[in-house]
C-alpha cells in the first residue's frame, strides 16, 4: 500500500515537472515572439507605421495655385483672376451631410446643379477632404452665412481666385472657359501624368486658349500640413509648401481689332479672322454669336443648358475653326493662279459668256449669277466681276485631280495647325474622297461645281484667311498662331511647330491675279462700295455660298426664309501693294459678299491701318 502511494506521488511530481517545463518553454517562446514583433514594428517597419500614425495626426490640405493671366499682344488683360468666397464642406465631419445641406438651403440659394454635383462628389470624396458647396458668393451671401456659421461647424468660408473675362462674348471662342473637373478630365490627367496636380474641386480649361495652354496657365498645387485631432478638427499648421503660380500667356490678338470685328457683324451670325500675312499671327478671331464663359465656371442649371444647347444660333459653335462653308467665289483667285501656272490660261485668253455653261453633249446648264452673261471675259474680268461661266470652263479644262492638288497646296482640306485643340480640316474634294465617302465614282459635272467653290467644297474661315495671307505675301502658307512663337514652341515641343511652307508660283502670275483683286474694289468690281473713301488700296474677292437648292428656279432673297439665304463671304488684304493685314469674313445667310461681308472687312482695315496708334508710318506705306 505504501509502495503504491509512493509511486503515485513520484508520478504526480514527474507530470508536474513536465507541465512546468512546457509552461516555461511556452512563456519563453511567446516572449521571443513578442520581442521579435516589437523589433519588426519599431525597428524593421518603423518608417511605415510612423507615417501611418502621422497621417492620423496630420491632414494634408491642398492650396490651389493662382492661374496665369491671358493678355493681348499689347499686354491688355483678356482673362484674369478675381478673389471671391467659396463655401466648402469638410467631408467626414458630419456623417449626415445631406442634413447639413438641407439646413444651409434655408439661408442660401443652392442651385439644382450644385446639389447634383455635391451628391456625386460626396460618394467619391476621401475622409477629411473638402468639396465646394457653393462658389463665388457675393458679399451679402458671405455676410449672411457668417452670421449663421455657428450652426454649421462642418462648413468653412474660404477665399479663392476665380476667373474673370472682361470682354465676355467678344473673346469667348478664342479664350474659351474653365469648368469643374469631370470624370473624363480625370482620366485624361491620369493618362498625361498630371493627375497629382489637381484636386476634385478644381477648375480646368475646357475650350480655347484656356484649354490648349492649361499646363502653362495652371501652375502647381501647394499644401498645408495641418495637425488634427481624432475628430478631424484642425489644431495647427505644422508645415506648408507654397503653390507655384501659373505662367501668363500673351496672345497675338489685338483686342481693339477684336471688338471692331465682333461689333461689325451686328446681330448677324458669322466669323471674322484677321491675320498678319507676314508672319501668320492672328490679330482677330471672332465667332458670333458668342457665349458667356462665366456660366460654365459656376455651373448651369438644366434650363440654362437647354436654352444654350438648343439655340438655333448655336452660340457654342466656334465658326472660325469648326464652321464648314462652301467657299463660293472666294476660291476663284486661287484657281486663276493655278490656271496661269499650269499654262491652261494666259492673261489674254478670252471666252464668250452667254450666262451659262454646258458640258459637251449635255443638256444641263450651269448658270452664271448674271443671267445675261458677261460678254467677252478674260481672267482679269472673270475675277473682278466674279464670272461663274469662265470658272466652269476652267474647272472642266483643269480636271479634279489638278484642281485638288492646288487646293491642298493652299491649305484647303487639312488642318491649319493653329494652337487650339479643336479644328476641322474641311473638304478639298477628290476622286478618292468621293469614293470613300459615298462609294461612287467622280463625274465631270462634280468638277464644274468645284470650280466656283460649290459642290463638295467645304472650308473653315481660318483656312480662307491663311490662304488669303499666302496670296498677299507671295506664297508662304504660314501655320497660324494665336500666341508668340516661343510660347507655342514650349507648349508643343521642339520640332512639332511648322512655321510654314511655300507655294511656288511666278511673280508675274501673282501680279496678274493681284491686279484683278484690286479691280474687285474699283468701279465695275463686285465690292466697289466697300472701298469707297478709303485712303489705302484694298485687294479683295467677294463670294456667295448657296445654302438652299432651288432646282433651277430663280433665286429671290426676299421670298426665301432668312436661314436659307446664301452665305456672304469676302477675303481681302491691305494695303494692296504692301499688305499688313489679311482678312476673311463669313456672314451666315447674309446674301451678297459685296454688301454684307466686305463692309465688315473695311472696318477692320480702317481700325488697324488708320486708328491703331501702334501702327506707325514706318510699319507700312499707305497706297493712295
Amino acid at each position: 500500500m505504501l509502495v503504491r502511494q509512493y509511486r503515485d506521488r513520484l508520478s504526480s511530481i514527474h507530470n508536474y515537472r513536465l507541465r512546468l517545463r512546457a509552461v516555461v518553454v511556452s512563456v519563453v517562446a511567446l516572449t521571443f515572439i513578442l520581442i521579435a514583433k516589437i523589433l519588426y514594428l519599431q525597428v524593421v517597419n518603423a518608417d511605415f507605421y510612423k507615417v501611418r500614425a502621422e497621417n492620423n495626426r496630420i491632414n494634408v490640405l491642398p492650396i490651389l495655385p493662382v492661374r496665369g493671366q491671358i493678355l493681348d499682344r499689347y499686354g491688355r488683360v483678356l482673362s484674369e483672376n478675381q478673389p471671391a468666397y467659396a463655401l466648402e464642406l469638410k467631408v467626414g465631419a458630419d456623417p449626415d451631410s445631406s442634413r447639413v445641406i438641407e439646413s444651409l438651403k434655408e439661408i442660401l440659394f443652392i442651385s439644382d446643379y450644385d446639389l447634383e454635383r455635391v451628391e456625386t462628389e460626396l460618394k467619391q470624396a476621401s475622409k477629411f477632404s473638402s468639396l465646394v458647396i457653393k462658389d463665388r458668393l457675393s458679399e451679402d451671401e458671405a455676410s449672411l452665412f457668417t452670421s449663421h456659421a455657428y450652426r454649421f461647424p462642418e462648413l468653412q468660408l474660404t477665399a479663392q481666385p476665380y476667373r474673370r473675362y472682361p470682354y465676355g462674348l467678344v473673346t469667348s471662342h478664342v479664350i474659351g472657359h474653365l469648368g469643374r473637373l469631370n470624370q473624363r478630365d480625370l482620366l485624361d490627367l491620369e493618362d498625361s501624368g498630371h493627375r497629382s496636380n489637381y484636386v476634385r474641386k478644381d477648375l480646368i480649361g475646357k475650350r480655347g486658349i484656356e484649354q490648349f495652354y492649361e499646363k502653362r496657365l495652371r501652375g502647381g498645387l501647394g499644401y498645408n500640413y495641418v495637425e488634427v485631432n481624432a475628430k478631424g478638427k484642425e489644431i495647427r499648421i505644422v508645415n506648408q509648401r507654397s503653390p507655384l503660380r501659373g505662367g501668363n500667356v500673351v496672345l497675338t490678338i489685338d483686342i481693339d481689332l477684336q471688338k471692331v470685328a465682333y461689333e461689325s457683324l451686328g446681330d448677324r451670325r458669322g466669323a471674322v479672322v484677321a491675320i498678319d500675312p507676314n508672319n501668320g499671327e492672328i490679330l482677330s478671331y471672332v465667332s458670333k454669336p458668342g457665349y458667356d464663359p462665366d456660366l460654365f465656371i459656376g455651373g448651369m442649371n438644366a434650363e440654362q443648358w437647354r436654352e444654350i444647347q438648343g439655340s438655333a444660333d448655336r452660340p457654342l459653335l466656334d465658326r472660325v475653326t469648326r464652321g464648314l462653308y462652301p467657299p463660293g467665289s472666294t476660291l476663284k483667285p486661287f484657281l486663276g493662279l493655278a490656271a496661269l501656272e499650269d499654262k491652261l490660261r494666259t492673261p489674254s485668253w478670252k471666252m464668250s459668256d452667254p450666262g451659262f455653261f454646258s458640258l459637251s453633249g449635255g443638256q444641263y446648264r450651269f448658270r452664271d449669277w448674271k443671267k445675261e452673261g458677261h460678254g467677252q471675259v478674260d481672267l482679269h474680268k472673270a475675277i473682278a466681276q466674279s464670272c461663274d461661266t469662265y470658272f466652269y470652263q476652267l474647272a472642266d479644262d483643269m480636271g479634279i485631280d489638278e484642281l485638288n492638288q492646288w487646293l491642298v497646296r493652299f491649305g484647303f482640306g487639312k488642318k491649319t495647325g493653329i494652337d487650339l485643340s479643336r479644328e476641322y480640316s474641311g473638304i478639298a474634294p477628290s476622286r478618292s474622297w468621293k469614293k470613300k465617302r459615298f462609294g461612287t465614282s467622280w463625274y465631270r459635272g462634280d468638277t464644274i461645281s468645284v470650280g466656283i467653290g460649290q459642290g463638295y467644297n467645304l472650308v473653315t474661315p481660318l483656312q480662307l484667311a491663311v490662304a488669303t495671307a499666302a496670296l498677299a505675301n507671295g506664297g508662304t502658307v504660314y501655320q497660324p498662331t494665336l500666341t508668340k512663337r516661343d510660347q507655342l514652341q514650349t507648349e508643343t515641343g521642339d520640332g512639332l511647330f511648322n512655321h510654314g511652307y511655300t507655294v511656288r508660283f511666278s511673280d508675274n502670275n501673282r501680279k496678274i491675279v493681284h491686279e484683278a483683286l484690286k479691280a474687285v474694289m474699283k468701279p465695275g468690281g463686285t465690292a466697289v462700295q466697300a472701298a469707297q473713301g478709303a485712303t489705302y488700296e484694298i485687294a479683295g474677292k467677294t463670294g456667295t455660298a448657296q445654302v438652299f437648292g432651288l432646282d433651277g428656279e430663280e433665286y429671290n432673297e426676299d421670298e426665301i426664309a432668312e436661314r436659307l439665304r446664301d452665305h456672304a463671304l469676302f477675303i481681302a488684304y491691305a494695303p494692296a501693294d504692301k499688305p499688313q493685314l489679311a482678312v476673311a469674313v463669313i456672314v451666315e445667310n447674309g446674301g451678297h459678299g459685296g454688301s454684307a461681308a466686305a463692309p465688315v472687312a473695311r472696318q477692320l482695315f480702317d481700325q488697324y491701318l488708320l486708328n491703331n496708334p501702334v501702327m506707325t508710318a514706318e510699319r507700312f506705306e499707305i497706297s493712295r
